[in-house]
């Protein structure tokens, strides 16, 4: 575990990163080497036998029985330590420092990734704690195991408790940090508008460097903000934003990816998205979502360029995207099939006519789908009360 304010990642979180990367086909053998020979010298050092057994069971890693052995005795030894600091200060310190002991042990079986026993053991020590504070500090414990084995059934619940501790009270600090938390797990499960939202609101503020670097954190703010904010919003709050601009050029790829796509340059843009590819398909939180995410943004990009004409030739936009006809044909088709295009393709004369929705006649369908709900409800409570 980093120490709180440390700006370094968890190291059982760049674990998992690792672990991760051992079981994707787009990383190379020789890559995967190092990744094997890393994770093995981790659950050596930190005498994680649970993993070490999963890892073996899944021919990851290869069985030492006398490591194995010599891990179980550490562990043994280890848990009587710190049992015997809690018996202590259970008889002779005060209510601080018999708090303090069972963190230890929490922290312990973090440390050796047992997962149950871990959570098991925080529930105690938030027994033994009074300030919303430390309690909201093992909430982001409960949280980082959560992350580990992408677990968001535990995250969910976790998110839900910390928002209701600071009810209680609590510090803009770590009222911070969980906007961070929160949008990675919004991320992770495909609601990249508000993962957007969170993540922006934290950009000044942040400070939960055991997620991930600074750098991570602007890589995964631009990429969903890009697809989920207007052109007037992503300019005031990604393009012109002082704390974005001070580490983007850093991030490969991904200021030409920005700038192309605000700035129109479409040949630019594919190319820069070209780039960023692997970076997304290999990223533990995005790759579940990676074709989902090439279809957004190629929606957004599309829509982008249709927008500027009422009708335009296939060829004109092929030419603009520095691609084939036949491909754009193909894009284009498959996207208005799915509706996530408005416009139409006259084939005969090679020309794509946009059929934008009217805005008032959607906002007028809205409204009377809302009315309709509403009276639904208002009948039902009525029957309920002639009851």
């Amino acid at each position: 575990m980093a120490n709180e304010g440390e700006e370094v990642q968890q190291p059982q979180l760049v674990l998992a990163d690792k672990l991760f990367l051992l079981k994707q086909k787009d990383v190379q053998d020789i890559d995967k080497v190092r990744f094997k020979e890393d994770v093995f010298n981790f659950v050596k050092e930190h005498d994680m036998v649970p993993l070490y057994e999963t890892l073996v069971a899944d021919s990851v890693l290869d069985m030492n029985r006398a490591l194995l052995d010599s891990m179980r005795a550490k562990i043994d030894d280890e848990l009587k330590k710190l049992d015997e600091k809690i018996a202590d200060a259970e008889e002779n310190l005060g209510e601080s420092e018999v708090r303090e002991a069972h963190l230890a042990k929490s922290l312990f079986f973090i440390r050796i990734g047992d997962k149950e026993k871990a959570l098991e053991h925080l529930k105690i020590t938030e027994t033994k704690t009074v300030a919303v504070g430390q309690k909201m500090d093992l909430v982001f414990y409960t949280l980082q195991l959560g992350f580990f084995g992408m677990d968001f059934d535990l995250i969910s619940k976790s998110i839900d408790k910390a928002k209701g501790l600071f009810e209680e009270g609590g510090d803009w600090e770590r009222k911070n940090r969980l906007k961070v938390y929160e949008g990675l797990y919004c991320m992770s499960t495909r609601n990249f508008e508000k993962a957007a939202t969170l993540f922006l609101d934290s950009i000044s503020t942040f400070t939960t460097y055991e997620l991930f670097p600074y750098d991570t954190f602007i890589f995964y703010t631009v990429l969903t903000s890009i697809i989920t904010l207007d052109r007037v919003s992503l300019k005031q709050k990604v393009v012109d934003a002082p704390e974005i601009l001070t580490v983007i050029e850093k991030i490969p790829h991904l200021k030409e990816f920005l700038d192309s796509l605000y700035g129109c340059q479409y040949k630019s843009f594919f190319s820069a998205f070209a780039g960023l590819t692997e970076q997304i398909k290999l990223d533990r939180y995005l790759h579940p979502h990676f074709r989902y995410y090439m279809r957004e943004i190629r929606t957004v990009i599309y829509s982008q360029f249709l927008e500027s004409y009422k009708s335009v030739t296939i060829e004109a936009m092929a030419k603009a995207f520095g691609v084939s006809v036949d491909f754009i044909d193909v894009e284009l088709s498959r996207f208005i099939a799915a509706g996530k295009l408005h416009c139409k393709i006259d084939k005969v004369v090679g020309v794509l006519e946009t059929n934008r929705p009217d805005a008032k006649n959607a906002l007028y369908q809205a409204t009377i789908k809302q009315g309709d709900f509403l009276l639904n409800r208002i009948q039902k409570l009525s029957r309920v009360i002639d009851l």
